[in-house]
């Protein structure tokens, strides 16, 4: 038997900050980029009711930790769940199992905001945020950290949300956050463009991207899941999360490929191959650069382990009891 900590969602709620998340996440993509394992989720869709299981795992050898993501989502309560196990990397023992409802839109910002520090060009002061929930919310707080963001164009289909939306981030951020009537207005005169939506369609026209644009999109998750048009595919320099994914669940870079703008050799390089040094990223001013992110694992054990770390210091969380499978098989 082993003790593993058990962290509900209240227990890491707070306990770190947008920049601690994108440090851990950047590290975490660092090591991808030196060769850490780590693969694409797999998804199982169930007809009757309505839903979907999904998940994914890596490992970060220098972290010292590996896991995954486990999620439902739909079902019979229409709602998403989310479950982090935790490993020790040397010795495969379990370290956690954590309730990733909190952590969810942090993490996730986090990877977003190492796109854009990987990518978007160090001048870049506007950002135009293509969604008003909690994944745009994750998206622009990290975002902030990466760079000196100075105003912010919100535009999401319902008026009150997109709305209240820019007055709570007016108060929480340093830059001025207006809500705008068109994803054209948002995106026009936008150094950084973030799209964290659920659209099966493209969210703005490719051909107004200005020269020099960086674009985060979050909602590349699935075949029909499709934010961005083949426009923005074909002028960008693309940079996916994980470059097994694309021909995969990559949505936008699949309808790309299929429509003819591009070729499956149109991808760049992976982000952590960025992050690591190993590929160059951004090379002009001029350059549309696109980092697409459907979610890894890399994001999530880089977080929860440094959740796990900051809550064992403050004596967080209650311990399960897990039995080894020599243990189980033998019953010793």
């Amino acid at each position: 038997m082993t003790d593993a900590l058990f962290l509900t969602s209240d227990d890491v709620a707070g306990l770190a900050t947008p920049g601690e998340y994108v440090d851990a996440v950047r590290d975490g993509y660092r090591q991808r980029g030196m060769g850490a394992p780590a693969k694409p989720r797999t998804t199982l869709v169930n007809d009757d009711p309505t839903g979907m299981l999904t998940g994914y795992s890596a490992i970060l050898p220098e972290t010292g930790a590996m896991g995954g993501y486990t999620y439902s989502a739909g079902f019979g309560a229409g709602d998403a769940w989310f479950v982090t196990p935790l490993f020790d990397a040397e010795s495969g023992e379990p370290l956690a199992l954590i309730d990733g409802a909190s952590m969810n839109p942090f993490k996730t910002g986090a990877v977003g905001a190492v796109g854009v520090d990987a990518l978007a060009r160090e001048d870049a002061t506007t950002l135009a945020l293509i969604g008003s929930g909690a994944q745009a919310r994750g998206q622009l707080k990290a975002a902030a950290t990466v760079r000196d963001i100075e105003t912010v164009w919100v535009y999401s289909p319902t008026k009150e949300n997109r709305e209240s939306f820019a007055a709570e981030m007016n108060e929480k951020l340093d830059a001025s956050v207006a809500a705008v009537a068109s994803s054209a207005a948002a995106v026009e005169s936008a150094a950084i463009v973030v799209t964290a939506t659920t659209a099966s369609e493209p969210v703005f026209d490719g051909d107004l991207l200005e020269d020099g644009a960086h674009v985060t999109a979050m909602g590349q998750y699935h075949p029909k899941k499709r934010e961005l048009d083949a426009t923005t595919i074909e002028r960008a320099t693309y940079v996916p999360d994980l470059r097994e994914r694309t021909t995969r669940d990559a949505g936008s870079f699949r309808f790309a490929v299929e429509s003819g703008a591009i070729t499956e050799d149109h991808v760049h390089a992976e982000l952590g191959e960025v992050v690591a040094g190993e590929k160059p990223g951004r090379e002009t001013a001029d350059e549309i650069t696109v980092f697409d992110s459907g979610g890894t694992a890399i994001e999530t054990v880089a977080s929860a382990y440094m959740l796990y770390e900051k809550a064992d210091a403050k004596g967080l969380g209650s311990t399960v009891s897990l039995s080894p499978a020599s243990e189980a098989l033998t019953g010793k």
